[in-house]
This record gives C-alpha cells, structure tokens and sequence, in this order.
C-alpha cells in the first residue's frame, strides 16, 4: 500500500494539528485478556485507534461483544477511539459461487457462533448483514456511530466480495505489508523483541498496523509487551498516531450521508 508522505489533519489528543508522518494503528477483537492492559497504554501515550469488533470467544467464556464487555467498548469510545465491523461471527471468505458469470453467492467458514467451523454458503446481502449485525451492536454498546468500514477475518476477501460490501455501503480494511505487527506468529520463532524491532525498522508513513485484543495460540503475548514501546519508538522517529476517519482512502468515504 502506498499512501501520501504527508497530510493535515483534524486535531487529534496525540498531536496537533499538523501530522507529517501518520500511522493508523487498528485493532481486531480477540480472546480480549489484554484488552484493558491495552487500553491502559493507549491512554498513557494519548493515542486514538480503530478497533474491528466482531463477537469472539473471550477468557471467560463469553464473547467480545457481549454485556460483560459492554461497559469496556463505551469507555473506548469516551475517550475517542473509533469502531468499524470485523463481521459478526468473524466469518471467513473461503470462495466466489458463480452460476456463468454470475455471483451468487459466497463460501464462508465462521470461527464463532452457532455455525463456528462450518463451512457453508450465503449471499451477498446475507454478507452485508453479518457486516451490519456488528455494527449495531458497536452502536448499542457505545453510543457512537462505528465507521463505514469493514475487515475480513484474515484479511481473505475477493474483488466481488469487496464490490458486494460496498454496494451495501462498507469500505474493505486491509493492512499494510510492514503494518502486520506479528501478534499471530509463533513466540518460539518470532520473540517479542524481534518483533518490536522489524516494527520500528520497516513501518513507513502512512502505514495501516494491526494488532489484536488476545491470541489464543501465541504462549508470549505481544500485547501490552511491545504495544507501549512500538508506540514510544514510532513518536520518537517522528510519526503521529492517527484513526481511520483520518485516512486519506477513507476520509471521503466516511463522509458519506
């Protein structure tokens, strides 16, 4: 992803209103046992993120997205974070199902909910309500209008499954190639330092990075380890941390009436 070297910007807690050198750290739910430590160094640095939210397994053997975790996402949102949907159930994109040249409809495989590790079909507005379905429930528990935006679990999608979301109104997310900060990876392989230091060495302005809110399979968690001196270091290279409503692919889009 190649994005401008530099833009102004609205006025963000992190900075003013100047941003030369903006990154836009976003993060997915996850098993959410760090959340909390999460949001304690995000308001330490005073830095705005975007989370993708979609109803996922938790530690206590509820999910991300229910009433226990209601009161985490408002404050969230009273401190300024911004929302957009990761679908639902986290529903994976496995396949187009065309009849000729026809989209029809979608393979999807969930990892959560009544379905979670099914593999089955829905249509294209049968997809744009699973976006959806999260998006109220962002709405319900925080008060606040989420983004017009969307990520697919694993960041799988198809050109016409990015066409169908944003005929129903939801912009695709991705994450730029330097910005996949390695929360997934093994810890035997991929130590926190290791990680940390490619973060600092290869993210660039303008960079889209991602992060999660609990992986289940990495035994040394990335987060809050490397979240509060990836943000130290990123500041102390010159970048300013900023939300997807500032983005320049999406500002326009989320603009929208």
């Amino acid at each position: 992803m190649v994005l401008a070297a530099s833009c102004t910007l609205a006025a963000s807690p992190d900075s003013a209103t100047s941003c030369a050198q903006p990154v836009y750290l976003t993060f997915d739910t996850g098993h959410m046992g760090v959340a909390p430590l999460i949001a304690d160094v995000l308001e330490r640095e005073k830095v705005r993120v975007t989370f993708f939210a979609a109803n996922e397994r938790t530690r206590t053997n509820g999910s991300s997205l229910d009433n226990e975790w209601a009161p985490w996402w408002k404050a969230r949102a009273q401190h300024g974070h911004e929302f957009a949907s990761h679908t639902y159930d986290h529903v994976y994109w496995r396949g187009d199902v065309m009849q000729g040249k026809q989209l029809v409809a979608f393979k999807v495989k969930p990892s959560a909910g009544p379905k979670q590790d099914q593999q089955f079909t829905v249509t294209p507005a049968e997809y744009c309500a699973e976006i959806r379905k999260s998006e109220d429930r962002l709405r319900e528990m925080t008060g606040k209008e989420p983004l017009p935006l969307f990520r697919a679990p694993g960041g799988k999608t198809s050109p016409r499954l990015i066409a169908a979301a944003r005929s129903c109104g939801y912009a695709h997310v991705g994450w730029s190639p330097a910005g996949f900060l390695g929360d997934e990876l093994p810890s035997g392989q991929y130590s926190n330092q290791r990680l940390l230091d490619q973060a600092l060495s290869r993210i660039r302005s303008g960079d889209i990075l991602l992060a999660h809110l609990g992986i289940w399979s990495r035994q040394d968690p990335w987060a809050p380890a490397v979240l509060e001196p990836l943000i130290k270091g990123l500041k102390s290279r010159g970048f300013c941390f900023r939300t997807l409503r500032e983005h320049p692919d999406y500002a326009a889009w989320t603009r929208r009436p």
